[in-house]
């Protein structure tokens, strides 16, 4: 199987402008060493590239009378106007701040608000870089788009003796610690058509040594931390600016209040750090929440394991595997994939008990190093 750019990649679906420059594609250009790169390798293979920043809704863009504001985002957009000029490239700048503040944040604020504990870069990708992003691009004579995600993408053979299946997989990038295919189990078949991933193929440093190859003054930027578009903030000082604290009970197996929690939706299943207990004989961990009765419960390590759960939503990147199936899961992104059964009811038994199984987290399904999709965890 071959990556997605290589010299064949004129003759894909949908082609139309194999010209001198070859392919006309619309990097998402973040400012960081990952995206630069990737415009930078599909510069060097003869495409059209055109960078593109996308303005993001800021978590830092209001500030109180007499206080500075610091835009995060400012500093990024110059990184990638310094890549482009290196390239040669144009950069656009589209302002996505209200749909990033739509789509994704106060989807995310809504998760929290019911106590579910959701993944705001699965549908920063969903809404945005492959929804909003994308169709720009197309509508703006693209032919394809490029991030810079860790996953490989490649097109489906013929086998014999089967119908032809066409189109593409997904698959794990050859930097394990990397790989981002977890965050795109969203994506379908005729958004794939329009999308490269130039790095999938590199590990980490040989993408900083290609970008000081290229002579990118990005090329020992650190890697972003922190949700897509909020950065680096204490998540539960954000969650308190748009959900008002609620004090409750902290409970352990046996029934006894042992604690006080300031808020519930502030917690997550499986955690350590941060309840507010005393009694000297930890450590604690939350293993469920009670909304209704504002109760978060705790127990020992050994109380996070379950073998089952429910899965809604599911997309597929290819056709629907016939149920039951075996799958490998992730339940989520730092986690190992876990052997299991997905029924038709779309229920994911384990084989073996899993840590920590979180409603609102995305489930992915895999088989080897293909994506086969996803879906959330109820």
């Amino acid at each position: 199987m071959k990556s997605q750019i290589n010299k064949t990649v004129c003759s894909e679906p949908n082609q139309t402008t194999c010209g001198k420059l070859g392919p006309t594609v619309y990097v998402a250009m973040s400012g960081g060493v990952d995206s630069s790169v990737a415009a930078a390798l599909l510069k060097k293979q003869d495409f059209d590239v055109i960078g593109v920043f996308m303005k993001p809704w800021s978590a830092y863009a209001k500030a109180s009378a007499g206080q500075a504001t610091f835009c995060p985002w400012k500093e990024d957009r110059e990184d990638a106007m310094r890549v482009a000029a290196v390239l040669k490239i144009p950069l656009l700048t589209w302002d996505f701040s209200k749909e990033y503040k739509k789509e994704v944040t106060d989807y995310m604020i809504r998760e929290y608000r019911i106590g579910r504990t959701p993944n705001p870069d699965v549908m920063c990708n969903k809404e945005i870089k492959f929804g909003l992003f994308l169709k720009r691009a197309l509508k703006g004579g693209a032919n394809y788009i490029a991030t810079g995600h860790y996953v490989i993408k490649v097109k489906m053979k013929n086998e014999k003796g089967k119908r032809n299946l066409g189109g593409f997989k997904l698959l794990q990038a050859k930097d394990k610690n990397k790989d981002q295919s977890y965050f795109l189990w969203t994506l379908t078949q005729e958004q794939l058509k329009h999308c490269l991933f130039p790095i999938g193929d590199y590990i980490k440093p040989e993408v900083r040594k290609l970008a000081k190859k290229f002579k990118l003054s990005n090329c020992d930027k650190k890697d972003s931390q922190g949700v897509c578009f909020i950065g680096p903030l204490d998540m539960k000082d954000f969650l308190k600016k748009y959900i008002k604290p609620r004090e409750g009970n902290i409970v352990d197996r046996d029934g006894k209040t042992i604690g006080r929690h300031d808020g519930i939706y502030y917690y997550t299943i499986g955690q350590r750090h941060g309840l507010n207990i005393s009694n000297g004989k930890g450590p604690y961990f939350i293993i469920s929440k009670d909304i209704e009765k504002n109760i978060i419960y705790v127990g020992r390590d050994r109380d996070l394991g379950e073998k089952e759960t429910k899965i809604t939503g599911i997309s597929w990147i290819n056709r629907k595997p016939k149920l039951p199936a075996e799958v490998y899961v992730k339940i989520r992104y730092r986690s190992t994939s876990e052997r299991a059964i997905l029924s038709k009811s779309n229920t994911v038994r384990f084989i073996e008990p899993v840590r920590a199984i979180t409603s609102g987290q995305s489930a992915v399904f895999y088989k080897g190093r293909e994506l086969l999709g996803g879906g959330i965890i109820d």
